[in-house]
């Protein structure tokens, strides 16, 4: 199931951003402006998103604050 045309185009994205930042540590030009990696904020923010969706899927769509 699910869309699988952006699959690749998503890795590709990161890896490349990926190699900015690991030619910019080498010595390389800075990396662009606007390019930055998630952190691990990043995902618990995520994951308590995912959270209130289960939530708010199991009370008939009621509204559930993060």
């Amino acid at each position: 199931g699910g869309h699988p045309e952006g699959y690749l185009e998503a890795f590709a994205t990161l890896y490349s951003e990926a190699a900015l930042m690991i030619h910019a540590q080498a010595g390389g030009p800075a990396l662009p402006e606007g390019h930055h990696f998630n952190s691990v904020a990043d995902g618990v923010a995520g994951m308590k998103f995912i959270g209130a969706c289960l939530t708010s899927s199991e009370n008939d769509g009621e509204w559930t604050p993060l």
